[in-house]
């Protein structure tokens, strides 16, 4: 069944002239509310009250409008890591790398889907570019050496930004959960301490969580893992 156009909210839209900001704005609205799979250029085009082939005067193709994207949620990234009361990185660095990084991933979580895109571009936008910059300068101005900064940013990976890519990434993560509760009926025998820690800390919290176990409470554990351990080494750097 083709998805209800809003005429009240289209009529508005055709008095606001189109341009490759509100394009991608309306991009990301469009995956905020129906998913990824939803963002093509006929449905983005219906989202904006327009013909298809007037979203190619700004963006390319829908490549570009993915591109697009990672820059409206990096600058939202930015925008919330300059709000964040953190303190002065040569007072203490790893306070400062926290609050970055637990910024940048309450921003992922209204965009459950963004992990997915920036895993996907094979370039880095300046966008990025300048988050890694600021993570690197947090890094130098708390001690590290560059060859030191240049092993933590490997060791945090996509964790900097917020998200980490899970041991096991299942396509649908409702699939995902019948075969849990299908290990925890049937597997006893042949799996026995994943079905005993699948049975004692199975997640239910949408509002944590961008992968199939990549809750608030394991992302933070694990970030604070790492970040402890680079500290250990820049004292002994």
């Amino acid at each position: 069944m083709a998805p209800r156009i809003d005429t009240d909210k289209t009529a508005e839209q055709l008095r606001i002239p189109l341009n490759r900001r509100r394009v991608l704005r309306g991009a990301v609205d469009l995956a905020d509310r129906e998913g990824l799979e939803a963002l093509t250029m006929r449905r983005l085009a219906q989202e904006l009250g327009v013909e298809a082939m007037s979203l190619y005067h700004h963006v390319a193709n829908k490549e570009a409008i993915l591109d697009g994207v990672v820059e409206v949620v990096l600058g939202e990234i930015l925008d919330a890591v300059d709000r964040a009361d953190a303190p002065a990185p040569e007072d203490d660095w790893l306070t400062a790398m926290r609050t970055r990084i637990l910024a940048a991933r309450a921003v992922l979580l209204r965009h459950p889907w963004a992990p997915r895109v920036l895993e996907t571009r094979t370039t880095m936008s300046p966008a990025v570019v300048g988050y890694f910059d600021g993570l690197l300068g947090i890094l130098r101005s708390g001690g590290f050496s560059y060859d030191l900064a240049h092993h933590a940013l490997h060791a945090l990976g996509s964790r900097a930004l917020g998200f980490t890519q899970e041991l096991f990434e299942p396509d649908d993560p409702d699939a995902s959960d019948a075969d849990a509760a299908a290990m925890l009926e049937q597997g006893a025998d042949q799996f026995p301490h994943i079905v005993e820690m699948l049975a004692e800390i199975a997640h239910d919290d949408p509002d944590t969580t961008l992968g199939w176990c990549d809750g608030q409470h394991e992302f933070e554990f694990g970030l604070d893992l790492v970040l402890d351990g680079l500290e250990r080494r820049r004292l002994t750097d």
